[in-house]
């Protein structure tokens, strides 16, 4: 089984089967894209199937960047991400909450930076969305 709900990797989902599966919360998916392009207004947007594990996932991209990655799941969406020591750093200086910031102590750290991924079931959740975006493009 796939993380993102869309495992069948000949089969990229639609807007149709994106508006289905994720039911609610699929108003606050466009929400995102709405947030990063109003950061980014050159952002775009590439499915891309990366493994049987994770399925198919949304790239936000600016250029070659991709800012953010978004995975559909059943009534819900991760958002997820890398952010690097200067991100890292930058987030420590500014007035984020503290739940945010538990986010990137716990994240792993890999190579490319810290691994962040932060579930999306509420619109309140898109703050999260607008600080990584924001921190993606400060560093």
């Amino acid at each position: 089984m796939s993380l993102s709900h869309f495992g069948d990797k000949a089969r990229p989902p639609s807007e149709a089967d994106l508006k289905a599966v994720l039911g609610p919360t699929y108003a606050s998916w466009k929400a995102a894209h709405e947030l990063v392009r109003g950061a980014a207004p050159t952002v775009t947007t590439e499915w891309g199937y990366g493994s049987t594990s994770t399925g198919w996932g949304l790239r936000l991209k600016r250029g070659k960047r991709v800012l953010l990655y978004l995975t559909p799941c059943r009534r819900h969406f991760l958002v997820s991400t890398a952010l690097g020591q200067k991100a890292v750093a930058l987030a420590l200086t500014r007035r984020f909450p503290a739940t945010f910031l538990d986010l990137l102590e716990q994240a792993p750290r890999y190579a490319e930076g810290r691994g962040i991924r932060a579930q999306v079931t509420h619109s309140r959740d898109l703050q999260t969305v607008a600080r990584l975006v924001e921190l993606k493009l400060a560093s």
